[in-house]
């Protein structure tokens, strides 16, 4: 098997081997829904945080500290996730990409449905900030599974050559996932009005991950698994200690890889959870408005995550992330300009031109940390690496509603997008040497 060191070159039973598009495609399609799940479980935590947890389970007089309590709880679940990406991607690279996936939907789906049904602060008292962050956590742990596994199940089924436009399907699960949540939380609004939302309405789009996840855990019984891992197996070269293998010969490759996909994290948590809450609890803008920027963020996006993956499939991934981050370090100042004026055309136009510019190197991502790492260590490789990322990315809204508190100004969000923009460019420049080499697949 390759070493994951700068130049190596994959010679696994897996490196060469005949594939069935018509399977990579519905491989594809299945990772997709899955993660569309997640993703939709795990922004409606982040809306929520900016919307309502505030008031239901960190009760204050003053906004800011109810909203770093909230933002903090966020932050927890960020936190949780490496250490799921420890646990499920050593299993992952053990026992099977299939398996695994089908636990962490599990407890995805479920925690969410117990968040809607969680009593508040003033039902239950400090024992429902409790739960929530002791439910954060357990959420958190399995995400740090889920995303890993779902992109590398859709690579490893995929040609090499076609590998970035296969990689950019899963991500399409994340603005999915936010149109549903942000749309479910925009219906209830809508339906029950602002008072009722807040006591009760907010509930809704929880409980309803439940039936979600019966159709998710359908659809995911039908994937095939990862004809690369099957080789190992058959082959006797699993690896039985994958998490020391990486933290030993691939810490290069962690560091440029958690910097390649910061971006497309923390960038996006900037635009929508702390947006949300500055432009409503700053600007005083309608929590309507800020919901609507981002359901036609995430519809934009969509595009953006296709049309970038082609790019990828063309260009090579690295070049994609260089110039995505390089567009969004450009844009970051005029974007947080443009909703610092209140106005509110302007406004929904930035938090679109926003997310799409920050999704373009996000729609390569999968690509670019699956090429790190060698396949019998690729899913403890790719978790640890994303969901360290991750961790750093959820303490953005809360790193940002800080500095702003301080100052009361939009220059904290502005520099912050511009700092994190700056790092992924970087990362485009150090991929190339650091990842594995297989014929047909451009770096």
């Amino acid at each position: 098997m390759a070493s994951t060191v700068s130049g190596a070159t994959d010679t696994s039973p897996t490196a060469v081997r005949v594939v069935d598009e018509s399977v990579t495609k519905k491989v594809a399609l299945a990772a997709l829904v899955g993660t569309a799940l997640e993703w939709y479980d795990f922004f409606l935590f982040t809306t929520a945080a900016a919307l309502v947890f505030n008031a239901q389970f960190f009760v204050s007089q003053d906004p800011f500290v109810a909203a770093m309590g909230s933002f903090a709880t966020l932050a927890v679940g960020f936190v949780a996730r490496p250490i799921g990406g420890f646990i499920f991607g050593a299993l992952g690279d053990k026992v099977g990409r299939k398996k695994i996936l089908m636990v962490t939907i599990v407890g995805i789906g479920i925690v969410t449905g117990l968040i809607g049904l969680l009593p508040n602060y003033m039902t239950i008292g400090l024992a429902a900030p409790i739960l929530l962050v002791a439910l954060r956590i357990v959420q958190g742990l399995a995400v740090g599974g889920e995303w890993s596994g779902a992109v590398i199940i859709a690579v490893e089924n995929a040609p090499v050559e076609k590998r970035a436009r296969y990689a950019a399907l899963p991500q399409i699960g994340s603005p999915i996932g936010t149109i549903l949540s942000s749309g479910g939380f925009f219906g209830m609004l809508f339906l029950v009005g602002q008072t009722n939302f807040d006591a009760w309405g907010w509930r809704i789009p929880f409980i309803a991950a439940i039936p979600l996840l019966a159709i998710s855990l359908w659809i995911r019984s039908r994937l095939s698994e990862s004809p690369e891992f099957e080789a190992l197996m058959e082959s006797g070269e699993t690896e039985h200690a994958p998490i020391r293998g990486v933290l030993k010969n691939s810490w290069r490759q962690i560091l440029v890889g958690m910097c390649s996909a910061l971006l497309g994290i923390g960038g996006f948590y900037l635009i929508t959870s702390f947006v949300v809450f500055y432009g409503t609890k700053v600007l005083k803008l309608p929590s309507e408005l800020l919901l609507l920027g981002t359901l036609l963020a995430a519809a934009l996006e969509i595009a953006a995550l296709i049309w970038a993956g082609r790019l990828g499939e063309k260009y090579g991934a690295s070049k994609v992330i260089l110039w995505g981050g390089v567009a969004s370090a450009i844009i970051a100042i005029p974007v947080f300009l443009a909703i610092d004026s209140r106005n509110p055309v302007l406004v929904v136009l930035a938090m679109m031109i926003g997310v799409a510019v920050l999704s373009i190197p996000y729609a390569v991502s999968g690509t670019a940390l699956t090429a790190l790492f060698a396949t019998k260590v690729r899913y403890t490789g790719v978790a640890i690496t994303s969901n360290t990322a991750g961790v750093i990315s959820g303490f953005v809204p809360l790193i940002a509603t800080a500095l702003v508190a301080a100052n009361n100004s939009f220059w904290p969000g502005a520099i912050i997008l511009l700092v994190v923009s700056a790092l992924t460019a970087l990362s485009g420049l150090f991929l190339p040497a650091l990842s594995i080499e297989e014929e047909g697949m451009k770096h």
